[in-house]
């Protein structure tokens, strides 16, 4: 199934949401450090409910470290800058979303990497900065799912 990676993620219950988005729909969360908060952390163990034990969760030192495991073929990195929008993508059950930090999203450097496939946006009106990242993550994950027909379910 998707491997949903959250770059340098920062704030605990957008990734305790995620570890529940991964339980419910069979998706990987790949957590690229630094981490803004413990594994620990009361508000991310909230969030995610007794979800932890039925998500597939893994934290890699860094984003090298994160390409070396998951050997992607493609890497669809989900930006505001993004040159297409994420419903014109036909997804395949291998296929790697990159989101990044809340209060930056994906650096620059990370959105140039060579494995990068292409940068992706979430359309919204011209007024607004941003979606929350669980948010979109659970956005774009249904809709590859949904493309599969909602394998496994």
């Amino acid at each position: 199934m998707f491997r949903v990676v959250f770059y340098h993620p920062e704030i605990p219950p957008n990734t305790g949401n995620a570890i529940r988005l991964a339980a419910n729909t069979g998706c990987e969360l790949h957590l690229i450090e630094p981490l803004g908060f413990s594994l620990e952390d009361k508000y991310l163990r909230r969030a995610g409910l007794d979800y932890h034990d039925l998500a597939h969760v893994r934290v890699h030192a860094d984003l090298a470290a994160a390409w070396r495991a998951l050997a992607p073929e493609r890497v669809f990195a989900f930006t505001t800058r993004g040159t297409r929008r994420y419903t014109d993508v036909r997804y395949a059950e291998t296929d790697v979303l990159l989101f990044g930090p809340e209060s930056t999203g994906l650096p620059d450097d990370v959105l140039a990497d060579p494995m990068v496939t292409e940068r992706l946006r979430l359309p919204m009106l011209p007024t607004s900065r941003s979606l929350n990242l669980t948010n979109t993550a659970s956005i774009v994950v249904y809709e590859a799912w949904r493309q599969l027909d909602f394998a496994g379910s």
